[in-house]
């Protein structure tokens, strides 16, 4: 656990998949890649699925980001990506801070591919049937571009989204849609990043730690595990290599003069890191206690 500005954080694992290690890692050779993830049989790589949650004990606002998969998933589905989901861990997770998923205020939707955001929703009764909100009571947050873009993804993003884990989200109007490219704070203690490289409208939080104190980023997909902390390093899933090359570069400069942490979603052995740049380039000083 951490504490940045008015909020403790942790990181949990929620569950763990696998992903084709070039994908993952574009047009990096396989010789230096495989140095950072060991791909199994298939050339698929170890990840993980992480939900950041945030407290502010003085306003009780209570806030995850990013859900993982969930669970509605069959086994034939499962298989193709190692998928193995951890139904517990946000509740778990919850528990350290004396809370259960009933006390979440704010879900941060960072975007809506179904390997951060499928847990906004489970199945009601059977598989396959109606599907309903896992936080019912939480305000849900999401860029605008990032919810038109879901209605009508391109031809090599599509597979990223899921119907199932869209018809609750539309039913409910449960979401706060964020606008613009400069959106106001959402409330005191934290304010928005947006990324627009790896799919439009990506809404990374950043947790404000006040004057003279560092802050901590939620890098997303922007920077998904400690593997990609070099800015070439860059992820084949990416709609817009050029945008997120110079998006990375903007994360990093941000370390870099304002000593800004950074938590991952996709590291299967790290939360978050302490950068040194001083050298020119990314290097873990030390992994963050999250």
């Amino acid at each position: 656990m951490v504490q940045v500005g008015r909020f403790k954080i942790v990181s949990v694992v929620n569950g763990t998949f696998r992903l084709d290690g070039g994908a993952m890692f574009g047009v990096v050779p396989k010789a230096l890649w495989a140095k950072q993830a060991e791909p199994d049989e298939e050339n698929r790589i170890p990840l993980a699925m992480r939900t950041l949650i945030a407290v502010d004990e003085t306003s009780d606002r209570v806030v995850l980001v990013d859900t993982g998969a969930g669970h509605k998933w069959s086994e034939q589905e499962g298989e193709r990506f190692a998928l193995q989901p951890r139904r517990q861990a946000i509740a778990q997770g919850l528990s350290r801070f004396g809370l259960s998923e009933a006390s979440v205020t704010d879900v941060v939707v960072t975007h809506l591919h179904f390997d951060h955001n499928g847990g906004l929703t489970e199945w009601v009764d059977e598989p396959g049937a109606a599907t309903r909100l896992r936080f019912p009571q939480a305000r849900h947050w999401l860029h605008r571009r990032q919810w038109e873009h879901a209605q009508a993804p391109t031809i090599r993003d599509q597979a990223s989204y899921l119907e199932r884990d869209l018809q609750s989200l539309k039913a409910e109007g449960v979401l706060t849609l964020v606008e613009g490219d400069d959106p106001p704070p959402p409330w005191e203690g934290m304010r928005w990043m947006l990324s627009h490289g790896h799919t439009p409208g990506q809404l990374l939080p950043l947790f404000d730690g006040g004057s003279g104190e560092p802050s901590l980023l939620f890098a997303g997909d922007a920077i998904p595990t400690s593997g990609h902390l070099k800015i070439a390093w860059a992820m084949a899933f990416d709609l817009y290599p050029r945008v997120m090359l110079d998006e990375k570069k903007r994360i990093l400069e941000l370390c870099r003069e304002h000593g800004t942490w950074l938590a991952f979603p996709h590291d299967p052995e790290i939360g978050g890191v302490v950068l040194d740049l001083s050298a020119g380039r990314p290097i873990i000083a030390h992994e963050l206690d999250l």
